[in-house]
């Protein structure tokens, strides 16, 4: 390894720095990075001030000798860098606000990785990404892409389908939260080893088998959540609304929370409706929190990440991006749960699919946990269905064509009707337009007919 350590951090300005800047200085006895560039676009640019200022004194504390840039020049940033790490958001919260309010003014779901809000993320950040390919293809094309962004199942999955780039791994916090939950009510400590079974895609995981020791402990674990019997301590319980007991023995697998908009889809849209009626939907919120946290990030004698930034859904995704980058750069053949292409190593799935898996990484990347060849007959028609939007979504934000959005639209399963799929992709394509210029073309037509 050279005696240079680069990471550039694009989306610099993100209220989560903080927390992948905590996760350096903690593993910088054996991650020793040198530099960390942090870049944001214009709009960003206030708060990429103030969270690089909030990193220079973090560093400081930690009296380690990495330096820390910031720009708004990415193509700059990226001179000689080892790994870089995407963690944008098109559009800024402005866009999530319309990705969530747009579908609930017609009753339904609005949801920033899933359905109609899901679609319209991909179809934004997606471009961007391949930009961000093509300047590290050019500039640094031995670095690893840690990708963060959502909707990170179709981001790897469009990735992987339409380009040749092949240093590109999607990492997501609801494993990582899936984990912390079966680590805490199983009472492990830092002796046990633990090696969890994990499969789907993102957002739509389930856990199938749960080794601790050697010994597979899956069958208490699911009587526990069945049965109600465990919660966890810790950590904010992953289900916010308990899936019924018959459902977890039936399947006798442990679904993700975002299977909440599957398996309660009417319950979830009764209280995001709810919610949208009283003025809020879960943006605002958000926002709100973010502009706490850039108050307390302004106060010059703060030096630490504060506890306050658990309260973003996003809390402990930055670990696991250290994790990773740490397990690539010292060849730690570690368990870790990705988004990558499985390469037909499952075999009753197509072999050209990114998928959500336990893979063991190392440094020539992420390969599937040995153990993972098949996936569970009784959710593969649901996966099946998703990936089907993903693909067709991916080919949406390559194509800026309108029938490729409105095919995806009609194919997420939290759209019910063909006639509000195409109100839907009519009004989100015009209320996004600022931030998809593939589609300038259609949305033209669009506005020439309204």
């Amino acid at each position: 390894m050279s005696h240079k350590l680069k990471v550039v951090t694009i989306g610099g300005g993100s209220s989560y720095t903080p927390e992948l800047l905590e996760g350096f200085i903690k593993r910088y006895h054996e991650l020793p990075i040198t530099e960390l560039w942090l870049v944001d676009v214009e709009e960003g640019k206030e708060k990429l001030d103030i969270i690089f200022a909030l990193c220079q004194r973090m560093i400081k504390k930690a009296g380690i000798p990495l330096t820390i840039y910031k720009t708004l020049d990415r193509r700059e940033a990226l001179k000689e860098a080892d790994f870089v790490t995407t963690q944008l958001r098109v559009g800024q919260l402005k866009a999530r606000e319309l990705d969530e309010a747009i579908p609930l003014s017609h009753g339904y779901l609005g949801q920033e990785t899933n359905g109609a809000g899901g679609l319209f993320k991909g179809l934004r950040t997606i471009p961007v990404i391949f930009d961000i390919i093509k300047d590290v293809e050019e500039i640094c094309p031995n670095a690893w892409i840690i990708n963060f962004t959502n909707p990170a199942g179709m981001v790897t999955e469009a990735v992987y389908r339409h380009t040749n780039f092949k240093r590109f791994i999607g990492v997501c916090n609801i494993p990582i939260g899936m984990k912390m939950f079966i680590t805490d009510v199983l009472k492990l400590t830092e002796q046990d080893t633990l090696s969890i079974d994990l499969f789907g895609l993102n957002h739509m995981v389930f856990i199938k088998d749960v080794i601790v020791n050697g010994q597979s402990r899956f069958p208490e674990l699911l009587e526990g959540v069945a049965s109600g019997t465990l919660t966890a301590g810790s950590v904010k319980n992953i289900f916010d609304l308990p899936f019924s007991e018959g459902l977890i023995r039936s399947l006798n697998l442990l679904p993700c929370s975002y299977l909440l908009y599957y398996f309660k889809q009417k319950e979830m849209l009764a209280i995001e409706m709810g919610e949208y009626y009283k003025g809020g939907a879960r943006a605002k919120v958000v926002q709100q929190v973010e502009k706490q946290l850039f108050e307390l990030y302004k106060d010059p004698h703060l030096n630490i990440k504060p506890k306050e930034l658990e309260l973003r859904g996003g809390a402990y995704y930055s670990d696991a991006a250290c994790e990773v980058i740490n397990a690539i750069y010292n060849d730690k053949q570690a368990e870790h749960y990705v988004n990558i292409p499985h390469y037909g190593h499952i075999d009753n799935i197509p072999a050209d699919w990114a998928i959500e898996v336990t893979a063991i990484l190392g440094k020539d990347g992420a390969k599937p946990h040995p153990r993972l060849t098949h996936f569970d007959e009784k959710v593969l028609g649901l996966i099946h269905t998703i990936k089907g939007f993903e693909i067709a979504a991916s080919q949406a934000a390559i194509s800026g064509e309108f029938n490729d959005a409105l095919l995806a639209m009609n194919l997420t399963p939290l759209v019910l009707s063909d006639k509000d799929a195409e109100v839907l992709t009519r009004e989100m394509l015009l209320a996004h337009k600022a931030h998809l210029p593939n589609f300038a073309h259609a949305i033209a037509q669009l506005a020439a007919s309204n």
